[in-house]
């Protein structure tokens, strides 16, 4: 394979969006930004069929050798990653195309800016060009929160970029102190190292706190209740697939290279994830909005996930892989679906969306298989990723972790019937039964009319195909995820290899 693939995925959207902040927005614009997304989902599956193997890519910019270039390394693991951030980035843009929202002046060069410093993130071998992508991602995330202009998104944008600089500052003070312990920030120089020197762990122990933060970790997790409701839905979707995943991204990496898996601080891992599982469930119970009650169950999957590096076992390491995957692209598919009917209404409320979405059976559809993914039902990919989770807790001998993750499961499940409950399934507001008529009464004479049905009780309206084929389509990919898992768990499987034991991506990226 040429190598020279990787430095593309970054370079070709930011060409993109360098041309589509000169051209004017409409078809040729979409297009640009629709055609950019599929080109970069193909190279993501390209990546993953030359990487399913166990082969470790890498690339050094500017030919430069190794130790002075920038170094791009793909293995499974960044190349089922890119693969799903590409395809969340093109159904969130074909979602924001049928919203309208794409129109807007510099919505689609801001998405393309924030794909590339995913993809960047994804693919970097170097600590401080690791900051530097990320910090790549987080500034047009700036821009798309506060681009719909309204007082929510405004004040959801302030929390937003104060939590995120405040981080930034953090982690780059660490990659300053591994750099000034270490002599290096090259991830390929530094394997082992924070084994061999306890101020070296100390240092990565504050990049991971960073990433614990931007992962929103239970105690950190405020910011992103705050924030993930204040913009679009098409917004929302399109960062519930990525910021967070790629923090939890590097927390996977840097722990298996720097810290090689070191044993005995996994019970700290252990102890904060399954407080995040717990905490974030139980904030969605006293929620009353759909994105709200799906941004609390957010950060308790975000604790699933992580379970699998606290693990720190073969089938742990699997499993928390195989999750992080399944959830990028539910968690989408159930933003996108009650976007859908949010963008229609103008509201994301329970009680005033009460019977919104009656009479629209795809949208149902899309909702509820997701949903049930989420909670862990089969035979969608959330049924396999739980299950595995859970063998390998109790693999590993934690019980009482897998117990909990159990219990989570159901109310997960309770809270979706919630949404389902109340947008999809209850009665319009103000539909109630007819009053009750006495003897030879005429429903005239009970406050009613003959001739007209109650205002309340009219059919909602119709929402369009195009806003509803988005969530359809991730909908089905978890459907085909969990029919046909066990392509997956291969893929997941050697993605834990590579980071159990980390010398093929060492020798890749030192060319040693």
């Amino acid at each position: 394979m040429n190598t020279v693939l990787l430095p593309l995925l970054v370079a070709a959207p930011l060409l993109g969006a360098a041309l589509l902040t000169v051209l004017p927005t409409g078809r040729l614009a979409r297009f640009l930004l629709l055609g950019t997304s599929a080109g970069a989902l193909a190279a993501g599956l390209a990546l993953l069929a030359a990487t399913r193997d166990g082969q470790v890519y890498a690339h050094q910019v500017g030919l430069w050798p190794a130790g002075v270039a920038i170094p791009f390394v793909a293995d499974t693991f960044s190349a089922l990653m890119g693969t799903t951030t590409a395809l969340l980035v093109l159904v969130c843009s074909a979602f924001a195309v049928a919203t309208g929202e794409a129109e807007r002046r510099f919505f689609a060069p801001l998405v393309l800016v924030l794909s590339a410093g995913v993809y960047g993130a994804l693919l970097t071998a170097d600590l401080f060009n690791l900051f530097v992508f990320v910090e790549v991602m987080l500034l047009p995330s700036y821009g798309l929160m506060a681009i719909a202009g309204t007082l929510h998104g405004l004040r959801g944008g302030r929390t937003y970029v104060t939590a995120n600089l405040l981080t930034s500052t953090v982690f780059l003070a660490g990659v300053a102190l591994v750099y000034g312990t270490a002599g290096t920030v090259h991830l390929g120089e530094l394997a082992g190292a924070a084994q061999d020197s306890p101020v070296v762990a100390v240092a990565m122990g504050l990049v991971l706190l960073a990433m614990m933060v931007k992962a929103a970790v239970v105690p950190v997790h405020g910011w992103l209740v705050r924030t993930y409701t204040a913009p679009s839905p098409a917004v929302t979707a399109l960062f519930s697939g990525l910021h967070t995943k790629v923090a939890i991204y590097v927390i996977y990496r840097l722990y298996a290279l720097v810290f090689d898996g070191e044993a005995s601080l996994l019970w700290i891992g252990l102890v904060v994830f399954t407080a995040t599982m717990a905490v974030g469930v139980l904030g969605a119970v006293g929620e009353t909005t759909t994105r709200s009650i799906l941004v609390f169950h957010m950060v308790s999957q975000i604790g699933y996930i992580l379970l699998g590096v606290a693990l720190f076992t073969e089938l742990g390491l699997m499993a928390g892989i195989f999750y992080l995957v399944h959830h990028m692209v539910v968690k989408a598919s159930l933003f996108l679906s009650t976007g859908a009917i949010e963008h229609v209404h103008g509201t994301g409320d329970l009680e005033r969306l009460r019977g919104a979405a009656r009479g629209q059976p795809l949208l149902a559809l899309a909702f509820l298989g997701a949903a049930l993914s989420l909670a862990g039902l089969p035979p969608f990919s959330g049924f396999v990723a739980k299950l595995t989770l859970v063998a390998a807790a109790l693999d590993a001998g934690q019980w009482t972790v897998a117990a909990i993750a159990v219990a989570v499961s159901l109310i997960t499940l309770m809270s979706m019937l919630k949404i389902w409950g109340s947008v999809f399934w209850g009665p319009p507001p103000g539909a109630g039964p007819a009053p009750e008529l006495g003897p030879g009464q005429a429903p005239e004479a009970a406050g009613g009319t003959a001739t007209a049905a109650p205002a309340a009780t009219r059919a909602p309206a119709r929402i369009r195909t195009g806003l509803v084929l988005p969530a359809v389509a991730l909908t089905a990919v978890t459907l085909c995820v969990g029919l046909g898992a066990q392509v997956l768990l291969d893929l997941s499987a050697q993605a834990a290899a590579h980071l159990l034991d980390t010398s093929a991506y060492v020798e890749a990226v030192t060319n040693r």
